[in-house]
């Protein structure tokens, strides 16, 4: 009878572990190029003639490439594992990418004075291609990361992989500058194939490596394939320890009461290792009297929420999260889609030696700018999150004030500035809010509707860029085409296609962001308010259980 042979699991620092690991950061650089759009897109425009609302239709295919692919993603990476998101990641990004340089180089025919509009859907399908296949590679990377990482190093390696993601711009952009500096037609061969090689070298490299049972915590080896493993990869935005859970766990997705359920406070509770069940707790070393106090009230301890399905549709928390998120988002993704022409308009405003190299320099640092404070506020807000839960005792809601009003106050600063010498800091500004935001929410996520479902949970909050995002990025196009001068439109130059009012090209887009910014400022305050209100019930109730045992 054959014997099966069964390999020696990796160790932690082990050479399979580390591969994995860089061949991921590898992957997630490449997967973040959407955010290099303002880098190239001006220039697209101009060769083609496109409206900047046309052009902002493009931008937007990539973002929808973007949220609408990450379902499907998820679903096929939590089954069938990395390689198949990575072979697409390779041909997406590759198709995508080529193909828009494709209709650059070709441009228009002599006797086009526009683009056809079965070649404008062709190269707006280009553009969510390039979407799809980088979220490919970022949810196979950070997927692989989560799965190869026990809780106490899971927490840095994904936080590792999600800052080269951030980081995406700002190399691009940088090695084009440097390497290719106005030369639009080489930058979008550098993104081609600069996207499609890092997703084939980890097709071979990026896998999960297999997790020895933990001895203090009693988890067992994690392969591949185990479903609940991804799950685990939400602490990415907490960093802290979320190995554990309460002793009681229910579901409450029918929602009997919302100020039960709405609010968990991990500090105020005993906790277990995650893979404990409750009969087994008495073998840890909690004291006599907690133990007793616990056997005789543990019917009405209260456990992390649980709130999914038709359940978290039927929550008011949800949609205020889901509306938040629809306008800060779109007002980061307006700006970040446009900048590109707003640095244009601003260096071309009163300036009569325009020079198409030195305004593709502006462009490359508004975008290096916002990819590198992207990649700082995806930190910062993680600490300051923390500080606030573990030191301050307040909900981590306070923090969506911070968040809301460092958006707006990019967009009143953008609003004031009539230089090209200043607009880094509305950039810098904005990349601040916009990275804390992408990693506060799916914290929020977690805090409010549980951890369980949070892949479900976070994939429905995630299409809400969707709505803000082409809200604010069309009213922005249809507001600055409003103020090309008529007699220039149809020129074939480059600089045919600028407006040349300065901030009045695009101010007006601006307060309307502001305004949104605004007002989730106020369903900040309220959010956090109302969070305080449920945690100090909870305390109260809590501690008239304890009185009377």
């Amino acid at each position: 009878m054959a014997t099966t042979v069964h390999q020696p699991i990796p160790a932690l620092l082990s050479a399979p572990r580390l591969i994995t690991l860089f061949a991921s950061l590898l992957v997630s650089v490449a997967s973040g190029t959407n955010y290099v759009f303002s880098a190239w897109a001006p220039q697209l425009g101009a060769k083609l003639r496109l409206s900047h609302t046309q052009l902002n239709v493009i931008g937007l295919a990539g973002n929808v490439g973007v949220y609408a692919s990450g379902p499907v993603w998820g679903r096929i990476v939590d089954s069938r594992g990395p390689r198949i998101l990575l072979a697409g990641g390779f041909v997406f990004s590759l198709l995508g990418y080529a193909g828009i340089r494709h209709f650059f180089d070709t441009g228009l025919l002599p006797s086009e004075t526009a683009l056809s509009t079965l070649n404008l859907a062709v190269l707006i399908s280009c553009s969510w291609l390039t979407g799809a296949g980088g979220n490919g590679g970022l949810t196979s990377s950070v997927n692989s990361t989560a799965k190869s990482f026990p809780d106490r190093a899971r927490a840095s390696t994904t936080g590792l992989v999600i800052s080269g993601f951030g980081l995406s711009a700002f190399i691009f952009s940088t090695v084009a500058h440097v390497v290719f500096p106005g030369d639009t037609s080489s930058f979008l061969l550098l993104l081609a194939i600069g996207t499609a090689l890092p997703m084939i070298l980890g097709f071979f490299l990026v896998r999960p490596i297999p997790l020895p049972a933990d001895p203090h915590t009693h988890e067992h080896p994690v392969v591949d394939g185990d479903a609940d493993a991804i799950e685990a990869a939400a602490v990415i935005f907490q960093h802290e320890d979320n190995s554990s859970t309460h002793l009681l766990f229910h579901d409450d997705s029918d929602e009997s009461d919302p100020s039960d359920t709405s609010i968990y406070d991990g500090g105020n509770a005993l906790e277990l290792s995650r893979s404990l069940s409750p009969e087994t707790y008495h073998h840890r070393s909690i004291s006599s009297s907690t133990r007793r106090s616990l056997s005789a009230h543990n019917e009405h301890v209260e456990g992390p929420p649980n709130i999914h399905g038709f359940g978290l549709w039927k929550r008011g928390d949800f949609w205020l999260l889901f509306s938040m998120l629809s306008m800060l988002s779109g007002t980061g993704l307006m700006y970040i889609n446009n900048v590109g022409v707003m640095s244009q308009a601003l260096y071309a405003y009163n300036n009569t030696a325009y020079d198409d190299v030195k305004a593709q320099k502006w462009q490359a640092v508004q975008v290096s700018t916002i990819s590198i404070t992207n990649f700082a506020g995806r930190i910062i807000i993680g600490l300051i999150s923390d500080i606030t839960k573990v030191r301050f005792k307040l909900p981590r809601s306070y923090c969506l004030i911070l968040v809301s009003s460092t958006l707006l106050a990019s967009q009143y600063v953008a609003t004031h500035i009539e230089s090209i010498d200043s607009l880094w800091i509305a950039s810098g500004i904005l990349g601040l809010g916009y990275g804390s935001m992408f990693s506060l929410f799916p914290a929020m996520c977690i805090e409010w509707f549980g951890l369980p479902h949070f892949s479900e949970n976070w994939g429905y909050l995630s299409t809400s860029p969707l709505f803000g995002g082409n809200l604010f990025s069309i009213a922005f196009g249809r507001n600055f085409d409003a103020h090309e001068p008529p007699e220039r439109r149809g020129l074939p130059t480059a600089v045919s296609r600028l407006c040349l009012e300065g901030k009045g090209c695009y101010v007006n887009a601006l307060y309307l962001t502001m305004s949104a910014c605004g007002l989730c400022v106020f369903l900040s305050i309220w959010a956090a308010w109302r969070d305080r209100q449920r945690a100090l019930a909870q305390e109260s109730r809590s501690y008239r259980r304890i009185q009377s045992a």
